[in-house]
């Protein structure tokens, strides 16, 4: 089985397209904006998640990600003078605590390739909410560092990590990750998370009909009772160089209605406001949840867009902030920290471009013709992370 298609056409386009200047009136006297704890978008949709992206690099080449048809040896990459210091991504994370984040997510890319990731883990550790209290601070990685790397994340603050894993036959996830990275590497560094205590832990499968399907159950069986969540993802048309087509989704309720045929599920209620998933316990002979089983998560924005309740910004690895995980472009952010900007002009600057929020493409998507492909003009999801 292979995850190539030969006939995927992809369009060349620039993969980091050019920030949005931030509108003028966050720095005129009578329009600036301060930071109280709270801002909501054109749809009152607060803002309580952030997404940091930390580099653009990546060691793995998934297709449905960074194809190694664009992502080649002699792919230019940002350079290191182009992406935000610890210092500035720090002094952002500031202003966005004070208005309202409360979890952070470092992404990539692959955040672990990051020299001296540790370092910004702990600055971010030590901001606090308006209300005192200690930021929630996770990490989504591939997981091919996380062995060697576990204890020092969880020294430096980590609180916890979520793994992105496709299979658990070796040739399926060796073609899937098109580095022929071994999946027993990847288990080992989850383990390691788990030894140190970076949990609950979150798998993350991305499921791509005629690729992995098969491997549903494989990796129920083997994370029920584990006390790690398992998530299914909608492959997802984000950017334009993956070559999306909607007949390689297999809609979450399929998921489902495959793993019923084996292992009995009941919903459960979501758990914050905002999440992604929809979760499901393993159910009991009583047909209860079962908390030693555990729990799956379904994340369906393609079928059951969820942009209602969308609570997620996300800051570039060169300081452009992006309002929607399928944008096409971001706000120039690094050219304020870079300047004279005041910790004021930064707040009323991100206020202002929240405020004006109205994204909602996973709805938009739902009328489009069934076969259509993604629209080319959207951002790379290895620039800004998932």
């Amino acid at each position: 089985m292979t995850n190539r298609d030969t006939h995927r056409v992809i369009p060349l386009m620039d993969l980091r397209p050019s920030g949005l200047a931030v509108p003028a009136a966050a720095f005129h006297a009578d329009t600036r904006l301060a930071a109280n704890g709270l801002i909501a978008d054109l749809r009152g949709r607060a803002l309580r998640d952030l997404r940091i992206s930390v580099t653009d690099r990546c060691n793995f080449r998934c297709n449905y990600c960074m194809p190694k048809e664009i992502f080649d040896k002699d792919y230019a990459y940002l350079k290191h003078t182009d992406l935000l210091t610890f210092e500035e991504i720090t002094r952002l994370a500031h202003v966005f605590v004070a208005h309202g984040v409360e979890k952070i997510r470092l992404t990539g890319g692959e955040p672990l390739l990051r020299k001296n990731l540790e370092q910004l883990i702990e600055q971010l550790a030590a901001l606090r909410t308006p209300a005192g209290k200690p930021l929630d601070i996770t990490l989504t990685t591939n997981g091919a560092l996380l062995a060697r790397k576990a204890q020092s994340l969880k020294d430096a603050g980590l609180k916890r990590v979520t793994v992105s894993l496709d299979g658990l036959d070796d040739a399926v996830f060796r073609s899937m990750n098109d580095v022929d990275f071994p999946v027993a590497n990847v288990l080992a560094g989850i383990e390691a998370a788990r030894a140190v205590g970076l949990g609950p832990i979150k798998i993350n499968m991305v499921v791509k009909r005629g690729t992995n399907a098969q491997e549903i159950l494989p990796m129920a069986r083997h994370f029920k009772g584990s006390g790690m969540v398992l998530r299914f993802i909608e492959y997802m048309d984000v950017g334009a160089t993956n070559g999306w087509r909607m007949n390689e989704v297999m809609p979450s309720a399929e998921v489902i209605a495959l793993l019923q045929s084996e292992l009995p599920l009941v919903p459960l209620e979501p758990s914050a406001p905002g999440e992604t998933a929809q979760r499901w316990g393993y159910a009991n002979a009583q047909g209860q949840h079962d908390p030693a089983a555990g729990e799956i998560g379904v994340i369906s924005s393609v079928t059951q867009a969820f942009c209602g309740s969308c609570n997620r910004a996300r800051l570039s690895t060169e300081g452009q902030l992006y309002l929607c995980l399928f944008a096409e472009k971001g706000y120039d952010l690094r050219s304020l920290v870079r300047g004279s900007a005041s910790e004021a002009d930064v707040q009323s600057a991100i206020a202002h471009i929240w405020q004006g929020r109205t994204d909602n493409y996973s709805e938009q998507r739902s009328t489009l013709p069934a076969d259509q492909g993604a629209p080319v003009k959207r951002v790379e999801m290895s620039y800004i992370g998932g």
